[in-house]
């Protein structure tokens, strides 16, 4: 693959050859697809096609920048996208992708709520137990538990369905590796815990993060479906269209743009707010944040003429 040639006119920063260790560690002793993030725990390839947000293209250019579809267990591949991002700190862990298929539980410490706390009573309330499994301590005191799911069951990328304080990182979603550094710490494995045992995920577990996606089936309406209920729930409405988008399908900026324009076009809901709820689970279904942000604008611009139309 070609590298963008921006990445050819700077050199390595200080962090960038750890997270290269550690990310090739991850690919070539656990067989884990990788790809490099920025401190900021973005992509840090810039996207292939700049400015066209209807791009459709997951790599088949031949370029590198594509988000999560960059990620790879090939030690020369690695290679080469650390060599085309030196200013890494840190690797992503594609999630959905074979053998492993692994996703993970997103448990967070944070604001007054505990993540950690809050699956722990999920899982009595719905009769299983979480196994023991690689798990990940983050740089804001939660946790990254890793799952493997069945090959033909989709995990879905979500921001509190589960519970509060509960994300999921599933199919077309990424993990961010042990060693890598974010902006306000170093990730690593959690003490007596390590990349060995990556343990099934419960069936109580799968059938809870795959219940909208039989209620669809059974169901079907798509998102243009009518919301009902409180903006707060609307919003968390809209940003699960999101989350739910499926990766290689070529819907994630539609279901994006859509979401953003019918968010800021309902009263009630803080644009601000929505914008960045929106923006982080599209990030977490593997479009570039540049790319969202485009859309997001758009979605913006688009909701004023809406508004304004209705007016006259």
């Amino acid at each position: 693959m070609h590298r963008p040639a921006s990445a050819v006119q700077h050199r390595p920063g200080p962090w960038w050859a750890p997270a290269r260790a550690h990310a090739l560690t991850a690919a070539t002793l656990y067989n884990l697809p990788v790809m490099p993030l920025t401190r900021s725990k973005l992509p840090a390839l810039p996207g292939a096609h700049g400015d066209d947000v209807h791009s459709l293209c997951t790599g088949q250019c031949g370029t590198l920048g594509h988000g999560v579809h960059d990620a790879s267990s090939d030690p020369d591949q690695v290679k080469a996208l650390f060599a085309a991002a030196p200013w890494a700190a840190g690797y992503g862990i594609a999630c959905g992708r074979p053998p492993h298929h692994l996703f993970g539980l997103d448990l967070d410490r944070k604001n007054g709520t505990d993540g950690v706390a809050n699956i722990r009573a999920l899982a009595d309330r719905h009769g299983f137990t979480l196994p023991e499994t690689a798990t990940i301590a983050t740089q804001s005191r939660g946790l990254h538990l890793w799952l493997t799911a069945p090959a033909d069951i989709v995990v879905p990328n979500t921001a509190g369905l589960l519970a509060r304080g509960v994300d999921t990182r599933g199919t077309g979603g990424y993990l961010v590796g042990p060693g890598s550094l974010g902006p306000k710490g170093r990730y690593a494995f959690a003490p007596g815990s390590g990349p060995q045992v990556i343990a099934p995920a419960p069936e109580a577990l799968l059938r809870l993060l795959t219940a909208p996606q039989r209620a669809r089936q059974e169901h079907p309406g798509g998102p243009d479906r009518p919301m009902a209920g409180s903006p707060k729930r609307r919003l968390e409405a809209l940003v699960r269209v999101v989350a739910e988008a499926d990766p290689d399908g070529g819907e994630r900026n539609s279901r994006l743009y859509w979401a953003a324009r019918t968010a800021f076009t309902v009263p009630g809901i803080d644009p601000a707010t929505a914008g960045a709820d929106l923006l982080i689970a599209a990030v977490a279904v593997g479009l570039p944040e540049d790319e969202a942000q485009r859309v997001l604008r758009n979605a913006q611009r688009g909701a004023a003429r809406d508004r304004e139309e209705s007016s006259r």
